[in-house]
């Protein structure tokens, strides 16, 4: 697979455009391992969870592996910006 860099606002500004869910996963690898930003288990527990929902199977393995590591209210928190943002886009 072809590895890309994209940015937050990148994704923003891609609207209602039928973005993969390779895209969401990247950024959740991205926010995972701290590549280039803060390390962020919120940040990539909601982008998983967004790459799952676009039908990435190892995002969804991956959300299931952070979640085990953040607290209840770190999940809630990581869900609450993953509507958020579906709602927005």
């Amino acid at each position: 697979m072809a590895r890309f860099e994209v940015r937050d606002s990148e994704i923003a500004t891609m609207g209602q455009q039928n973005v993969s869910g390779d895209v969401f996963f990247q950024l959740g690898i991205t926010y995972s391992v701290g590549r280039g930003v803060k390390p962020d288990m919120v940040a990539a527990h909601k982008w998983f969870n967004l790459a799952a929902a676009r039908g990435n199977r190892e995002a969804a393995r991956h959300r299931h592996e952070i979640a085990g590591e953040m607290s209840a209210a770190e999940v809630a928190e990581a869900q609450r910006q993953a509507r958020e943002w579906i709602r927005t886009h």
